[in-house]
């Protein structure tokens, strides 16, 4: 038992190596009341992140779109090495009773990550977090804070910041993203 445990550790741990993991279950954080899917639609840009591996570049943004099947059109985007890099995918409500409590995947082959809405006023911030448990040892998490501009005032920064600790999601090593230059021509 010892040693597959170990085994296991051993394929598991590199693929997070990035990524920021807790012992023990995912919290089960408070979502936003009263979610108006619609309203959350259009362009954000990521104003503040946990280090994700999947997330290397600057000038990251992501855009929501309904689709006619109540299914959501998720283009995430980022400037790596002097190129524009996107990546298409899907978004679900995951239980139509919660319905800030999405799930996206970018690869058909792949389940439905978390991506649960904390919080949002529709138009200027959004905070959203994502957990996996790994054998209910311990689990991974995510957290962005999203604007609908490039810029946010630190002071909306820091609240969204208290928001997240006062659900139990440790952002001690968030980090802010590179938002300058962005619109210039690559």
């Amino acid at each position: 038992m010892k040693f597959s445990l170990a085994l296991g550790f051993a394929f598991i741990l590199p693929l997070i190596r990035a990524q920021v993991p807790h012992w023990g279950p995912c919290p089960d954080p408070a979502v936003q009341t009263a979610f108006n899917l619609k309203q959350f639609m259009g362009r954000w840009f990521e104003i503040a992140k946990l280090p994700a591996q999947f997330e290397k570049g600057r000038c990251i943004e992501t855009n929501f779109t309904l689709k006619t099947d109540n299914s959501i059109r998720v283009v995430s985007s980022e400037i790596l090495k002097a190129e524009l890099r996107k990546i298409e995918g899907t978004g679900v409500v995951e239980d139509i009773k919660n319905p800030a409590k999405l799930g996206i995947s970018y690869s058909y082959v792949l389940p439905y990550s978390p991506y649960w809405i904390l919080s949002t006023d529709y138009v200027n911030v959004a905070l959203v977090y994502s957990c996996t448990d790994i054998l209910r040892l311990f689990h991974v998490d995510f957290a962005w804070i999203l604007g609908r501009t490039r810029s946010m005032p630190e002071a909306t920064v820091q609240k969204a910041m208290d928001t997240f600790a006062k659900n139990n999601i440790d952002v001690s090593r968030m980090i802010p993203s590179r938002q300058q230059g962005c619109d210039k021509t690559l």
